[in-house]
C-alpha cells in the first residue's frame, strides 16, 4: 500500500501485505506536509467557534448536575463526592469525576451557563485533537482531518458536547484509551500500556461500568499483536491492570471505608453503597433491567418496553438513528474492508491493529447498547462517535491508496452509495426538516459513487475529484443539516436528543412537552412507552398520566396545574407517590412532576426560601433532585434531595427527616416533585410527605406551595 499523502522518505509507509516486526510511524510528530498542522489548528478553531456559538441557550442544561456543580463551587467536600448541595445530604447518582472540571470553572467565573458548558466544549476539541493524532499517525495527516470533521458533525457529540452529562468525558478517556494501547502496539512500551490503564480507571470515576465495555477487545488485540515475548505482553497487561485498580479505586475506597455518618448519603442507592450503585443500578441493572428504585421499566425483548426495543437493530431505529447512525454503515463496511485489505499482514500490523482497535470498541459498545434492557438513552451513543469517525477516516483512506484495483474501488463506491440511501431514510424520518435534502443527497451520493467507479478506468482528475466531493457531501449533508440544528437550539432536561426530534416530546405525540422536541431542544420521552402507559396519553393536571404506580399507593397527585402550568404539588395519600404527575411551570418537556425537568422558580418563592435561610442548613427540602435543583440554582442556597434523583432512595429517613426538622435545619418543604417510590424503591418520600402535610402550616406562594417547617399546626 502507498500513501497518496507525501511522507518524508526516511520513514517510508510499511506495506499491508509485509509489516516489519516493529511498525514504523511515518506520520509522527514533526513529520508529514508543511500544510498538514496548519489544517488541524483550523479545523479544530472552527470546531470550538461553532461548539461556542449559543452556547448559552441551554441555560442549566441538566439542572441535576448543574446544582451539584453549585454545591462543588461552594464546598471542597461536596465537589470531592459530587453532592447534590454544599450542605452534603446526598450524592448525584454517578461518580463524581464529569463534575470536578465544571466546579473548579464555576469557582473561576462564577455560575452561569458559559462556565458550566464550556469545560465540555473543550473536552470536545481534546479529543478530536487526540482522535487525528491517533489516525493521522497511521494513515496520513488527511485520515486524521477526515476523522475530525466525521466526529465534529455527529450530531449526538454536538449535543453532548455543549451538555453537562458525563458523557462528553467519558468519550475523551474512550478515546484516549484506544490511542495509547495503539502507541503501546507500536513498540511494545509499558509506559503507553500504563497510561491506557489511567484513563479507563478515570473513565470509571466518569460512568462506573461503560468504561469497561472495550476492555476486552483490546486486551486481546494487545496480549496478540504486541511485537513483544508473550511473558512481558501479559506483564505489562497485568501492569496496566493494576494501574486502573489505583486509578479508579482510590475515590471508592475512600467512600466506603469512611463512616457513612461523615459523607453524603450515596445517591442511586438503596443501601448508602457506592460498590451497590455500580453493580446494581448503574451497572448490571442496565443489562437486565433489575433496577432497584428505578422509573421503571426494561427493554423487554422484541415486545419493546420502557426504554425502547432491543435488538440489533436498536441503533438504526427511529429514537436513535438520527442521532449517530449516518455514518454507521460506512463504518462498519470499511471495517471488513479494512481487515480485508490487512489479513495477510503481519501480526504486528499497525494498519491492522488500528481496525481491531476501532471496530472492536465500536462493535463492543454498540452491542451492549442493543440489548441492554435497562434505563437507555439516545445520547448514551455519543460514546461510538469517535470509533465511527476513525473507522470511516481509515477505511476511506486506505481504500483510496488501493483505488487503482477493481475491488477496493467498487467497495468505496458501495460505501457511498450505503451511506446516501442511509442518508435518505433518515431525513424521511422528519419528512417537514428540509424536504429537498435527502432527495439532494440520495441525488450526490449515486452520482459520486458512479464517478468513483469511472474514476480508476478513465483517470480524469476532474472527474476524481467531483467524485470524491460529491462523495462526501452525499455523507456528511445530513448530519452537518442535524448537527447544525442541534448547534442552534437550546438543550435542557434529563433526557436530549439531537437534531429535530423523530419521536415523541414528554408529553407524547401532540401533548404538551413534545414541541421542545422537535425544535431539537427540551425533552424528549424515553424510547417506547413507560410501563402502564398507553401511546399518545400525555399528562394534564394532577394524576400520574398512566406513568407506572410506586408500590404501596395510588401515586396520585392533587395539583390543579397542566404540564405546562404549575401545580400546588400536594402530597397523595400516604404511601403513594406525592405530586408525581403534576406540572411543573417551566419543566420544558410535559412534566413528570419534577423527576426529568425542575420548575420554574418565581420571585416571590425566591424571596421566601432565602429569607432566614443563614439560619438554617438547608433552606428547603424537596423530594426529586430536578426538583431541589431547582429551587437551589434559583436561591444558591442549599435545598436538600429527599430519594435522590428518583426520589426512591432511602435518603433521608423519616426518623431522620424528624430529627432534622425538630433541630431546625430545614426551613421549608416543597411540595410536588420527584416519583417517591420506583421499582422497589424505599418510599421514605412519600412517608416524610405525608407527615409534612399533615403536621405543618401549608404556605402557598405564587403558584406554588411549600410547608413551613417551623410552624407545626399542633
Amino acid at each position: 500500500m502507498t500513501t497518496t499523502s507525501d511522507p518524508v522518505p526516511s520513514a517510508p509507509t510499511p506495506s499491508m501485505s509485509a509489516a516489519p516486526p516493529v511498525p514504523s510511524a511515518p506520520y509522527g510528530p514533526g513529520r508529514g506536509p508543511r500544510w498538514a498542522r496548519p489544517a488541524l489548528y483550523g479545523l479544530l478553531l472552527a470546531v470550538g467557534l461553532a461548539y461556542l456559538y449559543n452556547l448559552s441557550a441551554s441555560g442549566y442544561a441538566n439542572s441535576f448536575y448543574s446544582a451539584a456543580v453549585q454545591a462543588g463551587s461552594q464546598s471542597w467536600k461536596a465537589l470531592f463526592f459530587g453532592s447534590l448541595d454544599s450542605a452534603n445530604a446526598i450524592t448525584v447518582d454517578k461518580p463524581p469525576a464529569a463534575l470536578w472540571p465544571m466546579a473548579l470553572s464555576v469557582r473561576l467565573f462564577g455560575l452561569n451557563s458559559w462556565a458550566i458548558l464550556a469545560p465540555q466544549v473543550l473536552m470536545a476539541l481534546v479529543t478530536a485533537a487526540v482522535l487525528d493524532a491517533a489516525v493521522r499517525r497511521r494513515f496520513g495527516p488527511v485520515a486524521g482531518l477526515i476523522a475530525v470533521a466525521v466526529f465534529a458533525l455527529t450530531p449526538v457529540a454536538a449535543l453532548m458536547f455543549r451538555f453537562n452529562n458525563p458523557d462528553a468525558l467519558l468519550a475523551l478517556l474512550m478515546t484516549v484509551t484506544v490511542w495509547c494501547v495503539l502507541r503501546a502496539l507500536e513498540r511494545g512500551r509499558t509506559r503507553w500500556l500504563l497510561w491506557a490503564g489511567a484513563a479507563v480507571g478515570f473513565a470509571f470515576l466518569t460512568k462506573t461500568l461503560q468504561a469497561f465495555l472495550i476492555l476486552p477487545p483490546l486486551t486481546v488485540l494487545y496480549a496478540v499483536c504486541a511485537p513483544v515475548p508473550v511473558r512481558k505482553r501479559l506483564g505489562q497487561l497485568a501492569l496496566s491492570a493494576l494501574v486502573m485498580i489505583v486509578t479508579g479505586g482510590w475515590w471508592v475506597a475512600v467512600v466506603e471505608l469512611m463512616p457513612a455518618s461523615s459523607r453524603p448519603y450515596v445517591g442511586g442507592s438503596q443501601s448508602n453503597s457506592f460498590l451497590e450503585l455500580t453493580f446494581g443500578y448503574n451497572g448490571l441493572g442496565r443489562i437486565n433491567g433489575e433496577e432497584t428504585g428505578s422509573v421503571g421499566g426494561g427493554g423487554g425483548g422484541r415486545g419493546g418496553g420502557g426504554w425502547g426495543e432491543t435488538g440489533i437493530g436498536r441503533m438504526f431505529d427511529s429514537e436513535v438513528g438520527g442521532q449517530i447512525a449516518w455514518l454507521l454503515p460506512a463504518a462498519l463496511i470499511l471495517l471488513a474492508a479494512g481487515l480485508w485489505l490487512t489479513r495477510r499482514a503481519a501480526r504486528t500490523d499497525s494498519a491492522r491493529a488500528a481496525f481491531v482497535a476501532w471496530g472492536g470498541a465500536l462493535v463492543m459498545t454498540a452491542a451492549v447498547f442493543s440489548f441492554m434492557a435497562g434505563i437507555f438513552h439516545q445520547y448514551y451513543t455519543v460514546a461510538l462517535a469517535p470509533y465511527v469517525a476513525a473507522l470511516v477516516a481509515m477505511g476511506a483512506t486506505v481504500l483510496w491508496e488501493e483505488r487503482g484495483a477493481w475491488g477496493p474501488r467498487a467497495v468505496l463506491a458501495a460505501a457511498v452509495l450505503v451511506t446516501a440511501g442511509w442518508a435518505y431514510v433518515l431525513l424521511g424520518r422528519t419528512p417537514d426538516y428540509l424536504p429537498w435534502l435527502r432527495w439532494a443527497v440520495l441525488a450526490a451520493g449515486a452520482a459520486g459513487a458512479l464517478g468513483l467507479l469511472a474514476a480508476g478506468r478513465f483517470g480524469g482528475r476532474g472527474l476524481v475529484l467531483a467524485a470524491v466531493g460529491l462523495g462526501w457531501a452525499a455523507a456528511l449533508a445530513g448530519p452537518a443539516a442535524y448537527t447544525a440544528t442541534t448547534l442552534n437550539s437550546g438543550h435542557q432536561g434529563s433526557i436530549v436528543t439531537a437534531g429535530p426530534s423523530a419521536g415523541f416530546g414528554m408529553g407524547g405525540p401532540g401533548e404538551p412537552g413534545g414541541d421542545g422536541g422537535r425544535r431539537g431542544g427540551g425533552t424528549q420521552q424515553p424510547p417506547g412507552q413507560f410501563p402502564g402507559r398507553s401511546p399518545g396519553q400525555g399528562q394534564q393536571g394532577g394524576g400520574t398520566g398512566g406513568l407506572p404506580t410506586p408500590p404501596g399507593g395510588t401515586g396520585t397527585g392533587t395539583g390543579p396545574g397542566t404540564a405546562t402550568g404549575p401545580g400546588t404539588g400536594k402530597g397523595s395519600a400516604p404511601g403513594g407517590s406525592p405530586g408525581f404527575g403534576e406540572g411543573m411551570r417551566g419543566g420544558g418537556g410535559g412534566g413528570m412532576g419534577g423527576l426529568l425537568n425542575g420548575a420554574s422558580v418565581d420571585a416571590e418563592a425566591k424571596a421566601l426560601l432565602t429569607e432566614d435561610a443563614d439560619d438554617h442548613t438547608w433552606a428547603a427540602a424537596a423530594i426529586g433532585a430536578q426538583n431541589a435543583a431547582s429551587y437551589q440554582l434559583a436561591t444558591g442556597e442549599p435545598v436538600m434531595s429527599i430519594g435522590g434523583f428518583n426520589g426512591s432512595d432511602p435518603s433521608p429517613t423519616l426518623d431522620r427527616f424528624k430529627k432534622y426538622v425538630a433541630e431546625g435545619r430545614i426551613h421549608y418543604f416543597v411540595a410536588g416533585g420527584g416519583m417517591g417510590g420506583g421499582m422497589g424503591g424505599s418510599g421514605a418520600a412519600s412517608r416524610i410527605s405525608s407527615w409534612v402535610t399533615e403536621n405543618f402550616t401549608e404556605v402557598t406562594v405564587g403558584n406554588a406551595t411549600f410547608y413551613d417547617l417551623t410552624q407545626p399546626t399542633g
